[in-house]
């Protein structure tokens, strides 16, 4: 039909209705190019393919924060995190444009952005990058965009540093340096359990089945600005899980809880540890009690988090797979784990090959086999030369 502008430049209007029943229209000069917009629309309505012309208007920002974020099944404090490095390191850059406006050349180059420029280093560009990835992932999903511009450009490589935990001899050295009852009961059961720092302060009583011999892992104390500490369900859903308990972890528990039973009331009520009158314990609180332990032990500095990298490193060397370590760990996949301990998963090939030459060992090898494994050195002859030159005989 003609335009309310007949007579000059795009003199005709398209009309047809969306998908959803909504008008749509646009302005062309003659009447065959409205019509061929007609009947490409009408046509990309049939097959699926059918995009809203001006949804792709919506800037960046206005999408990631009221579409993307909402829709992503995350606790509050994860979602302050998604939020603040979109703020810091994507707003900056392309915040005021609109999303079908960037190019994969300009997606490639923001991730370079974010080692060069903004200088993120170790596993965070990766982080980053897949926050905003997901961002136009969603814009697709949802037709807004037909095709997502990092959809060819390969993600920054996740840079995982290799994770060195305490063997059991320091940590029984922390244990008896601890100057507080709490933290020597507190650093054991991590090791013993591999709970994340905030599942520990978060544990309660209830949570532990003496009789099974199992604890319940549902809940976490964290912090978030402007809160403060609270209760809050764990990150994802890997992370419920019920962990096996040893014999010495229940009777740690049932020794600590005679001794200090457990609050009936106040913000502390039913925790296995608090501070005085059943004061919630923070982070800054625990960091500092490891810090110090490790000081009075006269040992290496270590964070809390590794004592949860001991009880995984304790899981590989005795050989539980891979699958295993996650459900214990409740970590979201068993990809997480692998990148994390790979190295320890690489160290306990050699003990398979350890156990398989012992098994194997004629008597006269017997001895020979069980010195190298003293000495961690492999067995002449079953080095590939020996070997060859036995083959050769």
């Amino acid at each position: 039909m003609a335009s309310a502008n007949h007579g000059k430049g795009k003199r005709w209007q398209a009309r047809y209705d969306g998908p959803d029943g909504r008008e749509r229209t646009s302005l062309w000069r003659t009447v065959p190019e409205a019509e061929r917009e007609i009947v490409k629309q009408e046509g990309a309505k049939l097959t699926g393919s059918w995009l809203d012309p001006k949804a792709g208007k919506v800037t960046v920002e206005r999408f990631a924060r009221d579409t993307w974020l909402p829709a992503q099944s995350i606790i509050g404090r994860s979602e302050v995190e998604y939020e603040g490095a979109l703020r810091r390191y994507c707003f900056p850059e392309w915040g005021s444009r609109e999303i079908r406006s960037i190019k994969p050349s300009e997606a490639g180059a923001w991730q370079k952005l974010l080692t060069g420029k903004y200088g993120l280093s170790g596993s965070y560009p990766n982080r980053v990058a897949r926050y905003v990835r997901g961002v136009f992932r969603l814009a697709v999903v949802d037709r807004v965009i037909p095709l997502s511009p990092f959809e060819r450009i390969p993600a920054p490589v996740l840079d995982v540093a290799a994770c060195d935990p305490p063997d059991i001899a320091e940590v029984r050295q922390l244990i008896a340096a601890a100057y507080h009852p709490r933290w020597a009961a507190m650093i054991e059961l991590n090791a013993l359990t591999g709970l994340r720092a905030g599942e520990l302060r978060g544990l309660r009583l209830s949570q532990v089945d003496f009789l099974r011999r199992t604890m319940r892992v549902d809940q976490q104390l964290v912090y978030e600005k402007g809160k403060g500490l609270y209760f809050d369900r764990l990150k994802t859903g890997a992370g419920l899980r019920t962990v096996p308990l040893t014999q010495r972890a229940v009777d740690l528990l049932a020794a600590y809880a005679t001794q200090y039973p457990p609050s009936e009331s106040g913000p502390g009520a039913g925790l296995v540890f608090t501070m005085p009158a059943a004061g919630l314990i923070g982070e800054s609180t625990l960091d500092y009690a490891i810090k110090a332990t490790c000081g009075h032990a006269g040992a290496e500095l270590r964070h809390w988090h590794e004592l949860r990298h001991h009880y995984a490193s304790v899981l590989i060397a005795g050989g539980e797979n891979p699958k295993v370590v996650q459900k214990r760990l409740g970590h979201k996949d068993v990809m997480t784990t692998l990148r994390t301990y790979a190295h320890l998963f690489a160290e306990a090939e050699e003990q398979t090959r350890g156990v398989l030459d012992a098994a194997w060992a004629e008597p006269s090898e017997a001895a020979e086999v069980e010195s190298s494994k003293q000495s961690g050195r492999v067995p002449e002859s079953r080095r590939p030369d020996g070997v060859v030159a036995q083959l050769r005989g």
